[in-house]
């Protein structure tokens, strides 16, 4: 695993990477050229990434999308709902009229906050639980505070996550390998198991896999095995809980332009990310959050339980 970064040495990075940013901007403004959406500006971040920090801002308020009531006085708990994916999820489960908690670490506070005021401006409730889901009890405590403010639970996102790019398996450290495997899987299984005791008939629990956990990736080892993982639980507690008429699915996003990226890849390869797709370009948070909506709601997919969606910017390969 790479030697740990001192404070002012992240700083260092982050303004240098701030200005390497405006150097691109500004010279695809004076070249008279509309801004590409891929490939993005080279950029990064320390981890875990902060979305407000990020240039362009990923795009979650999804303008377009026009609720309908789908999720009408629901109460939902996203993990990793502060940024990403977890915030265009929230406010879209806001717009159609669910009250939702987000659990964040402290570190993302800020996004956190920014995240509960677009809660909050769809006309819905927001809840903040700061916390680390690799850890059972502090997952234990986050579904009861939920409850406590909402009432009831019937909507659970896992999508919390961790990753780390390595050349190599020699370069995973014990600690990295798990990290990532708690943070990843582990932070799932508390979730998911405490959330049981409050999901009634019709309740539904989305998982958030990745490509990597169909098709593996040479430099993300650790990371890939988690998402096959996510991919093999929700398949099993689907099964487990057919009977009780509680659903339970898989989103599997391609590159998606969110902190996660940023916080973990060199700065010539953020400026690729998602280039690669037939669309040439990353996914936008907002254009993944509608998948989630179609699992939670009953209107759309009460005959779907153990299926995993994959959204691949034009991609076909996926089994």
């Amino acid at each position: 695993m790479a030697k740990k970064e001192k404070k002012s040495d992240k700083k260092t990075k982050s303004r240098k990477s701030a200005k390497q940013t405006k150097i691109v901007l500004k010279q695809t403004k004076a070249s008279g050229e509309k801004q590409p959406k891929s490939p993005m500006p080279a950029q990064e971040q320390p981890r875990p990434g902060i979305e407000a920090e990020m240039n362009p801002r990923p795009e979650y308020l999804a303008e377009n999308y026009k609720g309908s009531g789908k999720l009408q006085d629901k109460a939902a708990l996203i993990t990793g709902g502060d940024s990403g994916i977890g915030r265009a999820v929230a406010v879209l489960f806001a717009r159609e009229g669910a009250d939702v908690a987000i659990v964040y670490l402290k570190a993302e506070e800020r996004d956190a906050k920014e995240t509960a005021a677009q809660i909050e401006k769809e006309g819905r409730r927001a809840v903040l639980i700061s916390g680390d889901v690799k850890d059972a009890k502090f997952c234990r405590q986050a579904i009861e505070k939920t409850v406590k403010e909402f009432g009831k639970l019937d909507i659970l996102v896992n999508n919390a996550a961790f990753q780390y790019h390595q050349n190599s398996i020699e370069d995973i450290s014990d600690a990295q390998f798990d990290k990532t495997f708690k943070t990843n899987i582990y932070g799932y299984f508390y979730m998911a198991k405490a959330a049981l005791k409050h999901l009634k008939k019709g309740g539904a629990i989305i998982n958030t896999g990745s490509i990597t956990g169909l098709e593996g990736s040479k430099e993300l080892i650790d990371y890939s095995a988690t998402k096959g993982a996510i991919h093999a639980f929700t398949k099993s507690l689907a099964q487990s809980l057919v009977e009780k008429q509680i659903r339970v699915n898989c989103v599997s996003p391609g590159p998606i332009w969110t902190p996660l990226n940023v916080a973990d890849k060199e700065p010539k390869e953020v400026a690729k990310h998602g280039a690669d797709t037939p669309m040439k370009r990353p996914g936008q948070p907002e254009e993944v959050a509608p998948a989630y909506v179609f699992f939670a709601s009953n209107t759309d997919s009460s005959y779907i339980t153990g299926e995993i969606l994959t959204l691949l910017g034009g991609e076909t390969r996926a089994a």
